[in-house]
């Protein structure tokens, strides 16, 4: 298996860490947390083999760097007898403490939030914890050993007073196949059930990540440009056990896809979206299916692909990331080019008449540009397809979280811009393919 977060016991004979086993092959392994003795020739032994969750892992927003490093996450309580720990669980990520014997999981903390990182006294009766919710980037609360919270940081006050955040909606429905997806809808701050509004469509990376209850800069700035913005997990997101997440392996993209669209049918059925007002937008594994969506629908006005994946056998050959075969793919492309191609949009590039802009990285070699949006561009714009493509200086496959603020900023007002050019009507005359020209000839 692959471990992480080792920890040591107060009397030193035992370690406790996270781990995900490796074998069977599989494209998701739920992180378990792990104890084993000191002494020689000790085995693990899983604690949550029973809880269907993913330990010592948290839904995501764009605020704090994925990649980066972090702090300690599991603490032994000063007898041993217990492990403090966080999960990833339903779109949320509570504080738990788990029996060091029984592997039985009790959680502290509760509500729509995520814990994002926490502390530990010594004693054990009290925890700092890091909370952050979608109205809410991340302040300290001190947490009691009844799950009570008591806020002691106010960091964005000032900022917070100037803004209109809201809360999203959780929405639940069915899929296809029974399965149930869970999803988000962030409304404009002065929204009117009554009005119609343009409807974004913003889909996770991974693709075994999970939105939820934490803050998300990016779908408050939509909401607030007049967007409602539709967010969910579909199968293969992570916080919803083994089952759900791997079920995609060797079918991706796929069955993801239904889900997402029957989301926006969802959407629909409320009364409140313009069906012709319809965007999509998604980065990396978000990214493979907003092309993937575009190449199978033209129900959408506009798309913005990001940092995305357009060719995987190119793909395999280029990018910085190894260990998708086997687990994504049985065979490299050279065994099996078909398979490469029946789940590649550059197979299907002659379906897409959506409007399409493609954001990427000039130093993203996780997916690579040339394997992604830049080989859709230029078929599309061979084919006289409504099309633009802006690569960003110095910025990798960090660009929405942790790039360049400026790059970030700018990297929203292009998406913007481009979904209100093609779904509002508003005048961009930068993505036209003659601006200067067209300048001129305008009255």
């Amino acid at each position: 298996m692959g471990i992480g977060d080792l920890v040591l016991s107060p009397d030193g004979r035992k370690f406790a860490f996270h781990g995900s086993v490796t074998q069977p092959v599989r494209s998701y392994s739920e992180p378990d947390l792990w104890v084993m003795d000191t002494a020689p020739n000790a085995q693990p032994r899983n604690l949550t083999v029973d809880y269907d969750f993913d330990m010592g892992s948290s839904v995501f927003g764009d605020n704090a760097a994925p990649r980066g490093g972090h702090g300690r996450s599991l603490y032994w309580s000063p007898d041993g007898r217990w492990l403090f720990d966080v999960v990833e669980k339903q779109g949320r990520t509570p504080l738990v403490r788990v029996d060091a014997q029984s592997g039985a999981v009790t959680e502290i903390t509760h509500g729509d939030q995520a814990v994002l990182d926490f502390c530990v006294a010594p004693d054990t009766r009290t925890i700092v914890a890091l909370v952050s919710t979608p109205v809410m980037i991340g302040d300290l609360f001190t947490v009691a050993s009844d799950g009570a919270q008591t806020r002691i940081t106010d960091f964005n006050r000032k900022l917070w007073s100037q803004l209109n955040l809201t809360a999203p909606e959780e929405i639940d429905y069915s899929s296809f196949d029974g399965k149930s997806i869970q999803g988000w809808i962030q409304k404009p701050p002065d929204f009117d059930p009554k009005k119609k509004y343009p409807l974004i469509l913003n889909i996770h990376g991974g693709p075994h990540a999970a939105y939820g209850w934490v803050f998300d800069h990016e779908f408050q700035f939509m909401a607030a440009r007049g967007y409602v913005v539709l967010y969910v997990n579909p199968r293969g997101s992570t916080s919803y056990g083994q089952d759900f997440g791997n079920i995609i392996q060797y079918h991706y993209p796929g069955d993801d896809y239904r889900d997402l669209m029957i989301g926006v049918d969802e959407m629909l059925k409320r009364g409140y979206i313009d069906p012709k007002k319809l965007a999509v937008t998604g980065g990396s594994g978000g990214g493979v299916l907003t092309d993937w969506t575009i190449t199978h629908t033209d129900r959408f006005a506009a798309a913005v692909s990001q940092r995305d994946i357009s060719n995987w056998a190119s793909w395999w050959y280029t990018a910085d990331f190894t260990l998708f075969q086997p687990t994504w793919f049985k065979a490299p492309p050279f065994e099996d080019p078909q398979d490469y191609d029946n789940r590649s949009a550059i197979t299907f590039v002659k379906n897409i008449h959506t409007p399409v802009l493609f954001v990427l990285g000039e130093s993203d070699y996780r997916t690579p540009q040339d394997s992604g949006g830049e080989q859709l561009f230029r078929a599309l714009k061979f084919l006289k397809r409504p099309t633009a493509m802006i690569v960003f200086p110095r910025e990798t496959h960090e660009l929405s979280r942790s790039g360049e603020p400026w790059h970030r900023i700018e990297r929203l007002d292009h998406i913007l811009a481009w979904f209100d050019k093609w779904t509002m009507g508003v005048p961009h005359p930068e993505y036209d393919v003659n601006p200067g020209k067209m300048a001129k000839a305008a009255p």
